[in-house]
């Protein structure tokens, strides 16, 4: 994995954002300092990984300046105050370049900033560049865009995944100490997943999507990507808030993410899926998740089976969000796929899945769109009984760059599918996902562990993730979840 040899005098990442928040007002270290250790990482790392597609060195520099002034000064203004922070391309900058990684946007300079970049920048942090995506968010191998691959940090010759994938590579090699991502069909967690980070997709109207290139209107989620979880929760309070220019924002009274952070899973009730979620794995996702449930049920929690009633065949819920997708990614684009230079300017990949959105029919799209509501009552049903459903992130670990097709537990399938089978779920529904890592494969990939909750539960999440983190003292993550 990419790594810096930046040390602690001169910015080291050590810690999660609490502690280089109270290192920064205490003056050991600067926003300043902070903020060239991640040009010097970006520096070093980028050339080879490809997360980092508009790079803003000087404007972070001066923004690092003002931040430590203003820290000088005493006015702080939260835990993200002068902390370096990155910005997956689908979200308007003023000023800055958002392609969206489609060539057909290379010169597309937005006149505001995305609410959740302005929310971000409110909170004092520094911006340090624009991050890749797959193109315009719609896939989730990460190696389609102008910009060419995003490659993951663990074996550069495979997948970071996507459509986030430049997001959680930055965060993974201290390019960036949080970064913002969207996932409409697992864009967040897959990446988190694959990269060995923690990546959320929160309550579907949790956070303002205005001034970002929608995808899909009925699944598009924005979430943060960061190294711990506390320091989601923390990214996560940030972003929260109604926005009426969001048909989709939903009013809610502030949250502090982070009030259960150290509760611990006693008394909680964890559900495992005993079909779909656990069927042709990876045998070291399925080891690792294992491993990880019964690391819960060790820590106090009450760990038992689940059926998701009426949604057995969670297949049938799978190409219900295809057909969504499809159908609303195509009106997105629908007047750009006619222009003279579409063909050259869309990657030939991309350009068909759009393409084949048009031939879905009316009648489809609405059966869908039925399926989709009437999974979201189910699975508040379901949801009654537990605090959560712990499942894998992805069923296999990162794919080789370029591969198509797959093979897990004697099964084959595209990429594509064994990629977003387990995170589609999720985007159909609405309700809060969270991917944290769970450990490495024998050839040391990551793996991620999936917990989803009902509807606003995101600090139920973060509590039970939190305790696996930290493992059964506290202290140190748990052996069962390091590297063999």
């Amino acid at each position: 994995m990419e790594t810096s040899s930046t040390d602690a005098e001169t910015g080291d990442f050590a810690g999660d954002l609490a502690g280089l928040s109270r290192r920064l007002r205490e003056g050991s270290t600067t926003a300043v300092k902070l903020t060239a250790a991640a040009l010097e990482r970006i520096e070093a790392g980028n050339p080879r990984l490809n997360a980092v597609v508009t790079l803003l060195a000087d404007e972070a520099m001066r923004d690092a300046e003002i931040a430590d002034a203003e820290l000088r000064a005493g006015h702080w203004r939260g835990p993200l105050h002068g902390i370096p922070f990155g910005v997956k391309d689908i979200f308007d900058t003023a000023g800055i370049r958002t392609t969206a990684g489609s060539a057909f946007f290379r010169d597309r300079v937005p006149d505001e900033d995305a609410e959740a970049v302005r929310r971000v920048r409110d909170a004092g942090a520094v911006v340090i560049g624009k991050l890749h995506t797959h193109e315009v968010a719609f896939g989730p191998t990460g190696d389609a865009s102008c910009f060419g691959p995003v490659c993951n940090p663990h074996d550069p010759g495979r997948m970071a995944g996507g459509s986030s994938g430049g997001s959680a590579v930055a965060v993974a090699t201290g390019m960036c100490a949080a970064a913002l991502g969207s996932d409409s069909g697992g864009s967040v967690r897959i990446p988190a997943a694959l990269c060995g980070v923690v990546g959320m997709k929160p309550t579907y109207g949790r956070i303002s999507r205005h001034g970002v290139f929608p995808l899909s209107w009925n699944l598009d989620h924005i979430g943060p990507l960061t190294r711990t979880v506390g320091d989601n929760a923390r990214v996560l309070t940030v972003l929260c808030g109604y926005d009426e220019r969001d048909p989709g924002s939903v009013r809610r009274d502030p949250e502090d993410f982070t009030r259960e952070l150290d509760l611990g899973v006693r008394g909680l009730t964890i559900g495992v899926p005993d079909a779909y979620y656990f069927d042709h794995l990876d045998p070291d996702v399925d080891r690792r998740v294992r491993a990880a449930v019964s690391a819960l049920a060790d820590l106090g929690a009450t760990v038992r089976p689940v059926t998701v009633p009426g949604l057995a065949d969670l297949a049938a819920l799978r190409d219900a969000h295809r057909t969504v997708i499809s159908v609303e990614a195509y009106a997105v684009h629908r007047q750009r796929l006619d222009a003279d230079d579409a063909q050259e300017l869309f990657d030939p990949t991309v350009r068909q899945r759009l393409v084949d959105g048009s031939a879905i029919r009316g009648w489809e799209y609405t059966e869908a769109l039925r399926l989709l509501w009437e999974s979201r009552r189910t699975f508040t049903r379901l949801l009654e009984d537990v605090d959560a459903l712990a499942t894998p992130s992805v069923a296999v670990t990162a794919p080789p760059l370029g591969q198509v097709e797959t093979e897990a537990a004697g099964v084959e399938e595209t990429v594509r599918w064994a990629l977003t089978r387990l995170a589609v779920p999720t985007n159909v529904t609405g309700t809060p996902s969270l991917s944290l890592p769970c450990g490495f494969s024998r050839d040391g990939l990551p793996v991620g562990l999936q917990l989803s909750g009902r509807a606003w539960s995101e600090a139920r999440l973060y509590r039970i993730a939190r305790a696996l983190e930290v493992g059964p003292d506290s202290t140190a993550v748990d052996a069962r979840f390091t590297q063999d």
